[in-house]
């Protein structure tokens, strides 16, 4: 499913390296409720891939002005902290990939759209963080995704023209991100589906990032 071997993999971080999105949408529906508001697994699916900014002004949209965003973002993070520590769980078949594509000396960068900073804590407790070039957040660039501006910014610190750069994401908002890019894509999905709008801008649908693993060894 891979016709050509890439020349450096773009990765999304949260529920494709990191098993994190259902722990952020358990977190903020709980949260939300205990703040009065009755907040759904639709509206948490808004959110995903979408850079902090965006999401705020979304939930406000939703939720009301009398929505404490930024006290409310604090309260899910420190539920989550006190769950999971500084150790978040990572996706079927992350560390695998990684090893493997160092071995191959394929470089790797991290496109998120969440903080810079964010992702670097959250990538080292886990041990993920030395596979990296760089780590693109949503802080990094001016339009975080679906805008392009993302996946342009990690291909070219890595000096990498993005049509040789092969980018795994597991949301809509990330695979429009990186097809616009000009990168090709590979969709692991994670809460949201393929549809068939997704599903024309990939070059595949993998299972889990295993299967990914498996499609880069078979391309050589």
């Amino acid at each position: 499913m891979i016709p050509i071997r890439p020349a450096a993999l773009l990765f999304d971080m949260d529920g494709l390296l990191l098993d994190t999105e259902r722990l952020i949408r358990d977190a903020m529906v709980a949260v939300m409720a205990d703040l009065g508001f009755a907040m759904q697994a639709g509206d948490y699916a808004e959110l995903i891939g979408r850079p902090e900014p965006a999401s705020r002004a979304i939930m406000l949209a939703r939720f009301g002005s009398g929505l404490d965003y930024d006290g409310m973002r604090a309260e899910v993070r420190l539920r989550i902290r006190a769950q999971w520590g500084p150790v978040r769980p990572l996706k079927p078949g992350a560390a695998d990939l990684l090893a493997q594509l160092d071995a191959s000396g394929i470089p790797c960068a991290v496109v998120t759209s969440s903080e810079h900073d964010l992702a670097r804590s959250l990538l080292g407790p886990v041990g993920l963080l030395p596979h990296f070039v760089t780590i693109v957040g949503c802080d990094d660039v001016v339009q975080g995704k679906p805008h392009p501006d993302p996946y342009l910014a990690g291909a070219a610190r890595l000096g990498i023209d993005p049509a040789h750069c092969l980018a795994l994401e597991d949301s809509h908002n990330g695979v429009i991100s990186a097809h616009g890019a000009g990168c090709q894509v590979i969709m692991v999905p994670d809460l949201l589906p393929a549809t068939p709008d997704i599903q024309a801008r990939v070059v595949a649908v993998a299972d889990d990032l295993h299967q990914v693993g498996a499609w880069l060894a078979a391309a050589g």
